[in-house]
């Protein structure tokens, strides 16, 4: 037990120190970390939406996946399995992507943000407790995608092999991709430290099954606490980093890359906490789980960038001068529409066996 939660303890440490160091670099202000940017960043270098400010293939994303492949490689823990509900998981990556782009962060950003004194996270994490615990309960009551399958060995490579090539056509600065000249993708660190943080936080990402979400997930299930460590640490770590670099600025108003409608904040992660959830893990989760050779994760993170790219391409997104109505909308149809997919899979679910019920079908 002690050895497992060392693992999280020293994840989470790290990855907010690297939340950290990647900031100092030149990764945007509060962002030196962030799945759910660094996928939008992705999406439009991939010209998926065409957003100026926010193209960039983020090195950290690939060396996080290559690193969590090459470790899972290592230890013989590469496995192709999928074929649970692979759409529905897309279509909730999908309302996930949305809802954190209406709060501009994923749960990794919103503890960097947090530990910087970004008082509007607050908002934010509340959201996030909120949606995951509603999440549980539909596990709870029975809520399920389904049982995993082996699958053809094949099937587990693909996904890192497209990572592999993303990476060479980053470092060949290759004409096909786009790249921000001004705004939040313009702005970033070294290329091959960026490749190397994402390399070491993928390792250890996949060795402490680290989960940003699964945490709260466990201790409102039940009551276990292992993988709140990392949650904390990592939150401790980058506090500590951003008051000894000068980062921490308490407030709510003029805080970087971030806006304080506070309603929107918490519907926001309120629906990214439902999805994330009842997908049985956080984005970082999703990306450590494809390298490992489960194409439903592997989908899942596609899911993720068409929904960046939806919500740049309709004016979803907010920005810090506050969400679009549009934006506002879309949460609230989101909101409701997982709410009636949790309802309808726990009303479909009630012929099935009990054995295919349940948590134990998800990711972690």
């Amino acid at each position: 037990m002690l050895k497992k939660q060392g693992w999280v303890i020293l994840a989470g440490g790290v990855l907010g120190l690297f939340g950290i160091i990647l900031t100092h670099m030149g990764n945007p202000p509060n962002m030196g970390v962030c799945i759910a940017c660094f996928l939008r960043d992705i999406s439009g270098a991939l010209g998926l939406h065409r957003a100026l400010p926010v193209q960039y293939l983020r090195p950290e994303i690939l060396g996080l996946v290559l690193g969590a492949f090459l470790i899972a490689l290592f230890t013989k823990q590469v496995k192709a399995v999928g074929g649970s509900s692979t759409f529905t998981r897309f279509f909730l990556a999908v309302l996930a992507m949305i809802g954190m782009l209406v709060f501009l962060g994923c749960p990794v950003r919103l503890v960097l943000r947090l530990a910087a004194g970004d008082l509007n996270a607050l908002l934010g994490l509340a959201g996030l407790v909120a949606g995951i615990a509603v999440g549980a309960w539909f596990l709870s009551c029975g809520f399920t995608l389904g049982p995993t399958s082996n699958q053809n060995k094949i099937n587990g490579y693909i996904f890192p092999l497209l990572v592999l090539l993303c990476l060479f056509l980053l470092l060949f600065k290759s004409p096909y991709l786009f790249f921000s000249e001004t705004g939040p993708g313009s702005l970033h660190a070294p290329l091959l430290i960026s490749l190397g943080a994402g390399l070491i936080i993928g390792i250890l990402a996949q060795r402490s099954h680290l989960c940003m979400a699964g945490g709260i997930r466990d201790f409102i299930m039940f009551r276990d606490k292992h993988l709140l460590y990392g949650f904390l640490t990592m939150l401790a770590v980058a506090l500590i980093g951003n008051i000894i670099f000068g980062g921490f600025k308490v407030g709510f108003a003029g805080q970087p890359i971030a806006h304080s409608d506070g309603l929107w904040n918490f519907l926001g992660m309120t629906l990214c906490g439902i999805c994330i959830t009842l997908m049985g893990g956080c984005p970082l989760r999703q990306l450590i789980a494809a390298s490992e050779g489960n194409t439903d994760c592997a989908v899942t993170v596609f899911g993720f960038l068409i929904g960046a790219a939806f919500a740049h391409n309709f004016g979803l997104a907010a920005s810090a001068k506050g969400v679009p109505f549009d934006g506002q909308a879309a949460v609230v149809i989101g909101l409701l529409v997982v709410l009636g997919i949790a309802f309808l899979n726990i009303k479909f679910n009630l012929v099935q066996k009990p054995s295919v019920r349940g948590v134990s079908s998800n990711v972690n």
